[in-house]
């Protein structure tokens, strides 16, 4: 079978859609003529016919391969496995830049044209395309005659180079078949498909020792990064190694790298730099650990919780509250109660932000979908983190992200029940949250969703009556799943519910008699009594202890110190005082466009947690968030046991952001009524607890 490159262009681009697609959205995708397409739909037909395959095509509609989803996937594969006696220009272009990162020597033209089976004129064009995309890398291709091609550049441009182009190349489930060395495409030449080539970048067998570090080390995290994250830090260390050892070093700024020294993410960093030093046995540079710490602070989350008592969520989670006010004045809806939106924007943001000052860049497949289905939602949202963060260059991509937490947030459905459904999405929480948002919109019987990763999918208990859906083909999976796209169609949608009958007649055959109906352990009762046992404890304790002072003319020292003295629960409040003042110094306290000061900390001499406010005559000066210089008359102090249960942590959390809610909360915590501001806090406590047991019950 012969399948020129444009006909495996058009043929991929028609099998995973589930709906129509006019022929002139075919030619612009692949940039060439209608006429071109018409053409090439000739010799698609027969191919099609092969497989008992049929090309539909219904005028003013387009056109959409229908049959057998067997088929379907059977054409797929046998496409992947085709040696490829030509590639697209795109496809030409990333070989080239692979030929040019892999060598430290100047490559022949010819050399080229012919390893690509075309001339040197072509070759000659594709180099002139590639100058402007590697512009943002600080690459250069430099041509001499006689000479040849290089590429001219730090280290450090070139290994991004390399990454971004095999993240936007290689899916995760082509990179997670390499690793666990059972790739399912296998071409007559092992070089021919380009994920292939690309991945050869690297040995396999350092992919397979740099996976296991990354798997030992990432079970230790405090917090799930999404898979592409996990597969790019992957690819990160991996190609690290492979250049070390050809003696390509990057550089970092000394002072730069002290500040990273005194994360938290670079003692995990030198964790995994350790294992990979003895299992390499090589030497690997101290910038090196400071790059790995950069690529974990920039790792987009799995998660959707953040503890926004942290200092650097708190000032994210200022931005996050603009930003939710500004879409919700622009479309005139309420999304500030929205607990969810707001935790995933700060969970999003707080990398998003790391990325964009570091210049990491980031890709997002769904972008031109996004854009499409939302474009008007991506305007407005565009718009909004241009006021918010003037001073920042938001990508497109980054913004496409923020859209999907905003579009999933919009129908604000919210429904549970018993029925497991496993989500698979690979690119984090705003994907997910998306698809779980439209399947709760179109199937709103479909309950019980939840999200894992592609990794946890093997080690996830799914029963046979539970449906699993995914936004990434999963070809090593032996049970039924579908998958579909995260804006989910129309026809996806009647997928979903034919799909959704099959596993109920699995289910019906199952449970003959109530007694064999699924209860939940006594161990998962025992955690989930556990939880809320913490969660009302920590409640009871704030509201308890919950006092406002008025401290007269004092300093934000003095009134500090009055203010730790006050309370019964430090074992020494000096301690407690020393470690807020150590606190300040670190960074501004001040909540910008307010006249209140957030004093916080953990600290085990804190026996118990507390939120007190305390009002000053006379305004103090300090630093704001934002840096800048401001006054504040009014003194939020929260403090917390160190160390802490998850369930306190979230609670108080909370409070933080219920501080930053509105204007309306803002005004009442400034107003000095002590009475309102308790009723406030219990009102909003008991709505986050009732919210708590509601999950817990749903587990």
């Amino acid at each position: 079978m012969y399948v020129s490159a444009r006909e495996r262009l058009i043929l991929d681009l028609l099998i995973d859609r589930n709906d129509e697609m006019t022929v002139k959205d075919l030619a612009d995708d692949i940039d060439v003529s209608v006429r071109t397409v018409h053409r090439d739909l000739k010799s698609i037909e027969k191919t099609l016919e092969a497989y008992d395959l049929k090309l539909v095509k219904k005028a003013g509609v387009g056109i959409q391969i229908v049959g057998n989803k067997e088929k379907m996937d059977e054409l797929k594969l046998a496409i992947s496995h085709l040696s490829y006696s030509e590639y697209t220009p795109d496809e030409r272009q990333t070989m080239i830049l692979c030929a040019l990162l892999e060598t430290v020597e100047p490559v022949k033209l010819i050399a080229l044209a012919n390893d690509l089976r075309v001339t040197i004129a072509t070759v000659s064009n594709d180099l002139t395309k590639l100058e402007s995309k590697l512009e943002p890398f600080q690459l250069k291709v430099i041509r001499r005659r006689g000479y040849g091609v290089e590429l001219e550049g730090t280290e450090t441009a070139k290994r991004r180079a390399m990454r971004s182009i095999i993240a936007e190349n290689v899916n995760e489930v082509e990179f997670l078949s390499l690793v666990k060395e059972s790739i399912q495409k296998k071409s007559l030449d092992p070089a021919d498909s380009i994920s292939e080539r690309l991945l050869g970048l690297v040995e396999k067998k350092k992919l397979l020792v740099v996976e296991k570090v990354v798997k030992d080390v990432n079970a230790g995290l405090p917090y799930a990064i999404a898979d592409s994250a996990y597969i790019g830090l992957v690819v990160h260390l991996a190609l690290a190694i492979e250049r070390i050892e050809r003696g390509g070093n990057i550089q970092m700024d000394i002072a730069y790298l002290k500040r990273l020294q005194a994360a938290p993410e670079y003692e995990i960093a030198r964790d995994m730099t350790e294992k990979l030093k003895a299992v390499f046995q090589m030497d690997i540079p101290e910038a090196e650990t400071g790059y790995i710490t950069m690529h974990l602070q920039g790792a987009k989350l799995r998660q959707d919780k953040e503890y926004v008592l942290e200092d650097s969520s708190f000032q994210v989670a200022l931005k996050a509250k603009s930003l939710i006010r500004f879409i919700e004045k622009r479309l005139s809806i309420e999304l500030l109660d929205n607990q969810s939106l707001f935790q995933g924007l700060v969970v999003h943001l707080k990398p998003a932000l790391y990325r964009i000052h570091q210049k990491m860049g980031i890709t997002n497949p769904l972008l031109p979908r996004i854009q499409e289905d939302y474009g008007d939602l991506f305007a407005v949202v565009k718009e909004g983190v241009q006021q918010v963060f003037p001073d920042l260059t938001v990508p497109d991509e980054e913004i496409g992200y923020l859209v999907m937490h905003f579009g999933s947030a919009l129908p604000g459905a919210q429904p549970s029940g018993p029925m497991n459904t496993y989500i698979i999405c690979s690119t984090g929480i705003g994907t997910s949250k998306m698809l779980v948002t439209r399947l709760q919109q179109e199937i709103p019987e479909l309950t019980g969703l939840k999200n894992i990763s592609l990794f946890e999918l093997n080690q996830t208990e799914i029963d046979d009556e539970d449906l699993v859906i995914s936004t990434i083909h999963l070809p090593d999976f032996p049970r039924e799943h579908i998958v579909v796209s995260p804006m989910l169609t129309k026809e996806e949608v009647e997928t979903v519910r034919s799909y959704m009958k099959r596993r109920a007649a699995v289910s019906m055959k199952k449970m003959p008699a109530s007694a064999e109906m699924k209860t939940r352990s006594a161990v998962q009762i025992e955690q989930s009594v556990k939880s809320i046992y913490h969660y009302t404890g920590t409640i009871m304790e704030l509201l308890t202890s919950f006092l406002m002072t008025k401290a007269g003319k004092q300093s934000a020292v003095s009134a500090l110190k009055m203010a730790c003295g006050q309370l019964d629960t430090l074992r020494s409040a000096d301690a407690v005082v020393g470690a807020l003042l150590e606190r300040e110094k670190l960074g501004g306290i001040g909540i910008p466009g307010t006249k209140m000061a957030f004093f916080h900390t953990r600290h085990p001499d804190v026996l118990k947690p507390s939120f007190t406010i305390h009002m000053l005559d006379t305004p103090v000066f300090l630093n704001g968030m934002d840096q800048m210089a401001m006054e504040a008359d009014v003194i939020l102090m929260m403090l917390s046991p160190d160390p802490f249960h998850a369930e306190g942590l979230e609670v108080l959390s909370f409070v933080s952001a219920m501080m930053i809610e509105s204007d309306e909360s803002i005004a009442l915590l400034q107003s000095g009524n002590e009475e309102e501001i308790k009723e406030w806090m219990a009102s909003k406590l008991e709505m986050f607890l009732n919210e708590k047991i509601k999950e817990l019950r749903s587990v």
